[in-house]
């Protein structure tokens, strides 16, 4: 636990030295600047929405093996530890990864019939693989919600409602592939939340980073920061809304940044 300083107004300071952390914490020298930086050793949990990572991961790297996938979280997660020289600055107190498992639903197409079950599909095999990675790996914890079967739905893609909506198409012309699953997750959000509010009114950390890029987290990280905790986010290079601002302490990706293709060679890759 991180106990507050007996001076007023100071921050918390880390009094449990038996916290485990990856090796490796560089402080320079001894030199003034970098002991005041320093007096208050950093502990920072580490949180990510492995729906969004997973999205902005295959944008980022291309397509990746379950395994790989889970390795780049671990290491995007610790680098959030290192400052812009790469010197590890803050302890690890845990990765949080927040998911849920691939839907376990059987059902048929809408307009062709066909008899389909998602849980034997190649996604959903990709899938338990990547959590069963995840678990293997130093300090992370797994926090599973779920995809209620119940309420799976199909549902016109939006380019293709789009298009019939503007005379583009017309509806006897649809097949089945201009219909999508509604698979939406279920208790993630939550488990988001009370993970953040615990460890805010526990003082476990004095950081959060998320990575994450939707606004879902604001009540939790308006919590946490009234409780003293530095809320940093991490959208992977994705573009967030301004007023998300002014509900974070700082915002920082580690990740490479995306290159954009020349015109002329996302038009020649159109066209093959």
């Amino acid at each position: 636990m991180i106990k507050p300083s007996s001076a007023p107004g100071s921050k918390p300071s880390l009094t449990d030295s038996g916290i485990a952390e990856p090796r490796g914490n560089s402080f320079s020298g001894g030199r003034a600047v970098d002991l005041l930086r320093h007096v208050t050793p950093v502990v920072t949990a580490v949180m990510v929405d492995a729906e969004f990572f997973l999205k902005r991961a295959r944008r980022l790297f291309g397509t990746t093996s379950p395994r790989d996938a889970a390795e780049k979280l671990h290491k995007l997660a610790l680098d959030h530890l290192n400052d812009a020289k790469g010197r590890r600055t803050a302890r690890l107190y845990r990765i949080f990864v927040y998911d849920a498992p691939p839907a376990a639903w059987k059902g048929h197409t809408p307009l062709g019939k066909k008899s389909l079950d998602l849980a034997q599909s190649p996604t959903a095999q990709w899938r338990h693989e990547f959590h069963e990675v995840l678990r293997g790996l130093r300090k992370v914890a797994l926090r599973m919600g779920e995809i209620p079967t119940s309420q799976v739905r199909w549902q016109l893609k939006f380019e293709v409602l789009k298009d019939l909506t503007n005379g583009k198409r017309r509806w006897e012309d649809l097949t089945d592939d201009d219909f999508r699953l509604d698979l939406r997750q279920k208790g993630v959000d939550m488990r988001l939340g009370l993970d953040i509010a615990s460890l805010a009114y526990k003082q476990q950390v004095n950081q959060i980073v998320l990575i994450s890029g939707d606004a879902d987290f604001v009540p939790a990280a308006k919590l946490a920061r009234r409780e003293g905790i530095d809320f940093i986010l991490d959208p992977m290079w994705a573009t967030i809304r301004p007023d998300l601002y002014e509900h974070i302490d700082g915002l920082r990706t580690v990740c490479p940044r995306p290159v954009k293709k020349p015109e002329g060679d996302a038009a020649a890759e159109g066209a093959t």
